[in-house]
């Protein structure tokens, strides 16, 4: 087995769910990765029980052996986060975390597809047993315009539809250096990151239709939380956070009328109150430590 994959803001964490207070408590660990949070949170009591999702077979194989220490307390699922309502039913939950995106780990695996810098077939399926499209599959099979459309919604590139139509021009494309090398190619302007950054992110959540399950996600984990039970999201990038903030926004709001609108007819009552108004951010030791921490935000919200 790899070594284990190091948790972004454990503390936060900890603290946002409550664990240490919280007596015979039940977790959701909708992305648990390596199982880097499931295991604090299980070492923090020995009275509290985690329910663990992951749609990565590598990633689960690693938490299984991680967490095998606490028996029957951890159960792990091979599943999307989407499955809670289906493994839950009508059970509520002390907490619920998420931790979104893409962890190092995965990157690291060239046979994954998700990292330009490495030579492999370009798939970037998070559970790459499943019979879901490919990266490859869409810059081969899609016209130009959906190709720039993805490239501009996902990855906020601006040079969309000059990348879409060199990958027309260039099919068929099945590595993931072959395209990395061929947005090099192009000569666009300097920028800070990779010209293939925005590219490659913006395909990765295409394939496994990112935004549009934390979008589904949010509502059912509000409907399987307790009153008094917290929801912790870390995000790394502005799209996923945009719709963490809204939601948690909204929630925690009774009247959603406009504002000149002399009396209420929405009905809204909030479900939500937010736990602080800003992101929690990792400190600078952490960030010094394992950089990837520093585009983490964490929002925390608790169940009224």
């Amino acid at each position: 087995m790899d070594a284990p994959h190091v948790p972004i803001m454990v503390e936060a964490v900890l603290d946002g769910l409550q664990v240490a207070t919280r007596a015979n408590a039940l977790f959701i660990d909708g992305t648990l990765g390596a199982g880097g949070h499931s295991a604090a949170i299980l070492a923090t009591r020995n009275d509290n029980l985690i329910i663990g999702f992951d749609r990565d077979p590598h990633a689960l194989a690693l938490a299984t052996e991680r967490l095998a220490g606490y028996g029957e307390r951890a159960q792990l699922v091979h599943d999307s986060y989407l499955a809670l309502g289906k493994v839950l039913g009508d059970t509520l939950v002390d907490g619920i975390l998420l931790d979104l995106g893409l962890s190092s780990m995965q990157l690291d695996q060239a046979e994954r597809g998700f990292a330009f810098r490495f030579e492999g077939p370009l798939d970037m399926r998070f559970d790459p047993t499943s019979a879901t499209p490919t990266a490859a599959d869409l810059v081969n099979d899609l016209p130009a315009e959906a190709i720039a459309d993805i490239l501009f919604r996902y990855g906020e590139e601006h040079h969309s539809r000059r990348i879409a139509k060199a990958i027309i021009n260039a099919r068929p494309i099945t590595t993931t250096r072959q395209l990395a090398d061929l947005i090099e190619g192009l000569r666009l302007p300097p920028q800070k990151i990779h010209p293939a950054t925005r590219t490659f992110q913006a395909l990765r959540i295409a394939v496994n239709e990112e935004l549009e399950a934390v979008e589904t996600m949010l509502p059912l984990a509000l409907q399987h939380l307790k009153v008094g039970g917290r929801l912790v999201v870390i995000t790394f990038h502005s799209l996923e956070d945009r719709i963490v903030k809204q939601f948690m926004k909204t929630e925690a709001t009774d009247c959603l009328c406009p504002p000149r609108q002399p009396v209420c007819t929405c009905g809204h009552q909030a479900t939500l109150k937010l736990m602080s108004r800003k992101p929690i951010t990792a400190d600078e030791a952490e960030v010094e430590a394992n950089p990837r921490a520093r585009s983490a935000k964490l929002r925390v919200a608790e169940r009224s």
